[in-house]
C-alpha cells in the first residue's frame, strides 16, 4: 500500500505546484492592483475601445453587422495563411488530388471575400 501512495507523490507535488502557480499567477495581479492603486476606475478607463460599442450595456444588445463582416475577413485570411504554405511544401506528394482540392478551397474563400466586399465590410467611416 505504501508503494502505490509512493508512485502518485509525484503526481500530487505536480499538481500542487501547479495550483499554486495558477492560484498565484491569478490573484497576485489583484493584490498588485489593489496596492498600487490602479484599480480604481475613471471615465477614461471605462471608455469603450476596439469593439466600438459600450461595455456595460445589456448583453442581449444587438451588434452591427461589420462585426461579423470583419470577422469573416480575418478567417479568411488566416485560413489562407494557416494552410497555403504547407500546401505549397508538400505539393510535390499530394499530386493533383490535393492541387484540385486546395483550389476549391481557395474558392471558398474568394467566395466569402466577395461577399464581405459587397456588404461593405471594407469600407470604413
Amino acid at each position: 500500500m505504501a508503494s502505490v501512495a509512493a508512485e502518485y507523490l509525484p503526481i500530487l507535488l505536480f499538481l500542487g505546484v501547479a495550483l499554486a502557480l495558477s492560484t498565484s499567477f491569478v490573484f497576485s495581479p489583484m493584490l498588485v492592483a489593489r496596492l498600487t492603486g490602479a484599480h480604481k476606475p475613471y471615465p477614461d478607463k471605462l471608455a469603450e475601445y476596439e469593439c466600438g460599442f459600450p461595455a456595460f450595456e445589456d448583453p442581449r444588445s444587438q451588434f452591427d453587422v461589420r462585426f461579423y463582416l470583419v470577422a469573416i475577413l480575418f478567417i479568411i485570411f488566416d485560413l489562407e495563411a494557416a494552410f497555403l504554405f504547407p500546401w505549397g511544401v508538400s505539393l510535390g506528394e499530394i499530386g493533383i488530388a490535393g492541387w484540385a482540392s486546395m483550389m476549391i478551397f481557395l474558392a471558398e474563400l474568394a467566395l466569402g471575400f466577395i461577399y464581405a466586399w459587397k456588404k461593405g465590410a471594407l469600407e470604413w467611416e
